[in-house]
């Protein structure tokens, strides 16, 4: 029967799996395929799965049900195999690939870290801090037919929120990246301007330190930069 892969764990992982059911239609129960020194998490599955909600939750209550007894190596959705002897022959034909990958990960735990800053402080700082900015918005509210003025103060104001951003980011990517084991800067989306992963260490030195630091970043930041932090994740910006 066809099965849906989860993620992939050293062998002397427990996979406490009970009570957790899978994606698909059928719900089944999870449960551990053992090759050499790997598992890997499946469930039997009869139909193409397909992102809807119930299935990307129970996808990540995987991921999390594994993540407290020793980091897995999370696979993105979708993944399946004909049977549990396929599984088997991956693992044991690309064990030196999953090996190494668990190794890369182990004892570490990803946090999210996401960054935006309120357009309206970013304007307002922007006509306070620049005269010829300032200059051009007076000749725009006092009226004028020639259109260059809201040209030039529209790029003008393009060109400096960009910058910001980028310092902005810079600043918190400086501060934080020195804090993990490995790190991964993905494009941002919304009104976001930062977008980035951290593969950190459990415990007091990883995860604490990465705490005080966001504490810090958020009491002398810039007013208006909203700074979030997620996790402990699985690790799957770090997965590949």
């Amino acid at each position: 029967m066809p099965v849906y892969v989860y993620a992939v764990t050293l062998g002397d992982h427990p996979c406490r799996l009970d009570g957790l059911t899978g994606v698909g239609a059928g719900a089944a129960p999870l449960r551990a395929v053992s090759a050499g020194n790997l598992k890997a998490v499946v469930s039997d599955v009869s139909e193409e799965v397909s992102p809807r909600r119930r299935d990307l939750v129970a996808h990540q209550a995987a991921q999390d049900r594994l993540l407290p007894d020793g980091t897995p190596l999370p696979l993105q959705f979708g993944y399946t195999a004909p049977d549990d002897d396929a599984v088997r022959q991956v693992l044991n034909e690309q064990a030196d690939l999953y090996l190494g990958a668990l190794e890369r990960v182990r004892g570490c735990v990803e946090y999210n870290v996401k960054a935006a800053w309120d357009e309206e402080d970013v304007l307002r700082r922007i006509l306070e801090e620049s005269p010829s900015a300032r200059h051009l918005n007076e000749q725009i509210r006092a009226g004028t037919d020639d259109p260059r003025p809201a040209l030039e103060l529209g790029q003008y104001v393009a060109d400096q929120v960009q910058q910001r951003h980028a310092d902005a980011a810079a600043g918190i990517i400086e501060t934080l990246v020195p804090l993990a084991r490995e790190h991964a800067v993905h494009a941002p989306t919304g009104e976001d301007f930062l977008n980035l992963s951290l593969l950190v260490l459990r415990g007091a030195d990883g995860e604490g330190a990465l705490q005080l630091a966001h504490a810090d970043l958020v009491a002398d930041g810039e007013t208006g930069v909203d700074i979030r932090v997620a996790g402990p994740l699985p690790p799957y910006s770090f997965a590949a």
